[in-house]
């Protein structure tokens, strides 16, 4: 074995004087990288998972753009990948009372869990119907969005399964995407088309607007596609609000927002932040521009449209797709941009960007979980990963 003195073999020391000198023109070049840690953006790039050399304190890539940011951060903590190998991981939602978060792969049609007192993520649904978008209500009852039988569903506390909704007069739905409960007890949802393809739902029959030629046949790989939920789209996008009584009316039409995606309520309940993201299958027009907007809460009505944020950060447009409120009112949103702008952007209520979180990957979607609430979830396309915050999630699931 040789013995290393500074990085140098014994065998380095006693070298020739050349060899010396080009060692020390080689520090010298890295001298302005000494004590850099390795992120998202270096070169080499920041590792990740099992066998990766242990992240520094504070983490490289939580980037600070307001101060305010740092009293929702521990500084003793850094982003972890808990899993990966998925297609599209999307949909997270913590159940506090059988203590795991609950995820969709939409492409590969299988829900799992992630276990919190073992870390381990098993498959929970399988088939999932091309889940997407869950949460659970306020008597802890799951609450999913299937894009294939595109349709919302209830899963009661005894096991079985109630359609919530699969079509809004006597049409069926797109594809519902997201959905959050409110005290109320109504559920309300996005009904983009996004589901109405081979990768994560089944296309149209033939003439419909996703199938218009009747090329593709929804039947292969899916002999039960259509047999549950629409066959063709009839609907435009719009988002619902389901009332305990059965009742569902729209709330937010496609010509106010085109495209609608995630959703989410802040804390008190009084505003509704919706998503609009780009052009879906079959959609006839230009699609969403992939801003956020905020709706006035009017009991079972929504009015005061605005934009609360157009996602754009040092000149980078920033795809949002879920997102989620903490106590404080700030708006946790997901990311599909660039590299090194991929991740989670944070907002104030009056939106206010307080900071970022570099993810390695796109990032679809994000709930607060774990015992306190106080964990950070993110589904970003492969993988899982996992941040403890200085805040909580406001909301059940």
């Amino acid at each position: 074995m040789q013995k290393h003195v500074h990085g140098l073999s014994r065998r380095g020391i006693i070298a020739g004087a050349g060899s010396v000198a080009a060692f020390g023109a080689k520090a010298q070049s890295r001298a302005d990288n000494v004590g850099t840690p390795p992120s998202v953006i270096s070169n080499p790039p920041r590792q990740w998972g099992r066998g990766a050399p242990p992240e520094i304190y504070p983490d490289p890539d939580i980037i600070i753009v307001d101060p305010a940011f740092n009293q929702y951060l521990l500084g003793i903590t850094a982003i972890h990948r808990v899993w990966t190998g998925f297609k599209w991981a999307e949909g997270p939602a913590w159940s506090s009372e059988g203590r795991y978060m609950v995820f969709s792969d939409v492409q590969a049609n299988v829900q799992y869990r992630y276990i919190w007192e073992t870390g381990r993520v098993t498959p929970f649904r399988d088939p999932s119907y091309n889940s997407n978008g869950n949460a659970f209500d306020f008597q802890g009852r799951q609450l999913s969005t299937q894009d294939f039988n595109r349709r919302v569903i209830r899963w009661e506390h005894d096991g079985t399964m109630t359609v919530i909704a699969d079509q809004f007069e006597g049409k069926g739905l797109n594809s519902p995407n997201d959905l959050v409960p409110h005290p109320d007890g109504s559920i309300w949802f996005t009904d983009p088309p996004y589901g109405d393809s081979l990768s994560e739902g089944h296309p149209d029959d033939a003439g419909g607007s996703t199938n218009p030629a009747g090329l593709l046949n929804p039947r292969i790989g899916a002999p039960d596609a259509g047999l549950i939920g629409g066959k063709k789209r009839e609907l435009p996008n719009s988002v619902y609000r389901w009332d305990p009584a059965g009742r569902l009316d729209v709330v937010v039409t496609e010509e106010q927002l085109p495209d609608p995606n995630g959703l989410c309520f802040s804390p008190d309940y009084k505003t509704l932040y919706v998503i609009s993201t780009g052009k879906g299958p079959g959609d006839p027009g230009p699609g969403g521009g992939n801003n956020v907007f905020a709706f006035d809460v009017q009991g079972t009505k929504l009015g005061g449209m605005r934009r609360f944020t157009d996602m754009m950060v040092d000149g980078v447009k920033c795809g949002p797709d879920g997102m989620r409120a903490d106590v404080f009112g700030n708006l946790w949103i997901s990311s599909n941009a660039v590299l090194g702008y991929a991740g989670v952007l944070v907002f104030t209520s009056e939106g206010k960007l307080l900071g970022r979180i570099r993810l390695p990957e796109v990032c679809a979607n994000l709930t607060f979980g774990g015992p306190k609430r106080n964990m950070l979830f993110m589904c970003a396309s492969q993988s899982l990963y996992l941040l403890q915050v200085q805040t909580q999630g406001a909301a059940p699931g």
